[in-house]
């Protein structure tokens, strides 16, 4: 392997550190999964993304469910379901 620098916002570093922690690796592996993923062109097991989750929806489907769907899976206040 060869050592690299790179920056990272603050931010970044900080929810990329506590992701690494919760999966039980280091944060070097962390990155490296990650931009492995990313070179594939798939998300691999990284993040917490609503969309990936394994959960099924069995009842009636919102009529606003296509148009609207960043609402109904991470209940962004700023785009709130029609009524």
């Amino acid at each position: 392997m060869h050592r690299t620098t790179i920056m990272l916002p603050l931010n970044l570093k900080h929810r990329a550190r506590s992701l690494a922690q919760r999966m039980g690796v280091s944060l070097s592996e962390l990155i490296r999964e990650s931009l492995e993923a990313s070179l594939r062109g798939d998300r691999g097991d990284l993040g917490e993304d609503p969309l990936y989750d394994d959960e099924i929806y069995e009842g009636p489907a919102p009529v606003d469910l296509s148009s609207d769907h960043d609402a109904y899976l991470y209940g962004s206040e700023r785009n709130e379901p029609s009524s």
